[in-house]
């Protein structure tokens, strides 16, 4: 399916991570991934020690899941979103390699106003605070999207793809905050760049809302055990799990289909539910 085909893939922070079910589908169907993922750069400046060691340690973990998932000839590249000259970066390498790719999933997403499993009321939450949240979440989809096509990457069919949340439209069982109107902000995105981007050169864009889900260290960070069962005792097929995700986004993916401007669900029918 994905012969000859290259994605990029964000979003991987072990092998436990979503995006990692999605890379692995695609080196499955005879495709090839490129994988991004967190670490100290160049373009990094004053950092704090404890910062250093968070990215080197993200790092690590990263490329280790990476060699030991999908093999040690698959490409990495150091990403931060928060860095336009990162992202310029990391285009300009693969533009010297003359790599173009056919697409690239958005599973990228912070947000510091949840810790140790507890929301920040909105109303307490600062622009700072909200700012940072949209760029990483939301408008980095934009950023790297227009590196992409500016440094001439992005081949003429290709898809993108993203990962939401019912959060996104109605309050849920766990009061996301936040995070919630970043990924409405993605939701948006992906409308807006679809009529875009497929006008121009072809490019479809899609978005995947997905089951609240433990193994992720984003779900570790947000989730209780409780909040999985009880989405999954809603859910008239239970919780989707991660290879449900992997099927569908590869399915919007694939090359030649005439999908695009849609906000998936894989939940189980979660979504459904009043």
């Amino acid at each position: 399916m994905f012969e000859g085909k290259t994605y990029i893939i964000t979003g991987i922070a072990d092998k436990h991570s979503l995006a990692m079910y999605v890379a692995k589908e695609i080196i499955k169907n005879n495709g090839k991934v490129i994988c991004t993922g967190l670490g100290v750069s160049a373009f990094h400046d004053n950092l704090s020690d404890r910062a250093k060691e968070f990215l080197n340690q993200s790092h690590q973990h990263f490329k280790e899941s990476v060699e030991t998932e999908l093999g040690k000839e698959v490409e990495t590249h150091i990403l931060d979103v928060t860095l336009p000259e990162s992202i310029n970066d990391f285009c300009q390498k693969l533009r010297d390699k003359n790599q173009t790719v056919d697409g690239l999933l958005h599973a990228i997403a912070m947000d510091k106003t949840i810790r140790n499993k507890k929301v920040k009321p909105l109303l307490e939450v600062n622009f700072d605070e909200f700012c940072d949240t949209m760029q990483v979440s939301a408008f980095s989809l934009v950023s790297l999207t227009a590196k992409l096509k500016a440094h001439d990457l992005l081949n003429p069919g290709s898809s993108i793809c993203s990962l939401s949340y019912i959060a996104a439209q109605k309050v849920t069982f766990h009061p996301y905050r936040n995070i919630s109107i970043a990924k409405a902000a993605l939701e948006r995105i992906t409308i807006e760049l679809a009529d875009e981007l497929g006008r121009q050169n072809g490019t479809r864009v899609n978005c995947v809302r997905f089951s609240p889900y433990l193994g992720s260290k984003a779900g570790t960070a947000t989730l209780n055990t409780s909040d999985v069962e009880f989405a999954g005792q809603k859910s008239p097929l239970g919780n989707a799990q991660p290879q449900d995700l992997a099927y569908e986004v590869a399915h919007l993916l694939r090359p030649k289909s005439r999908i695009t401007g849609e906000i998936r669900h894989v939940d189980g029918g979660y979504n459904i539910v009043g």
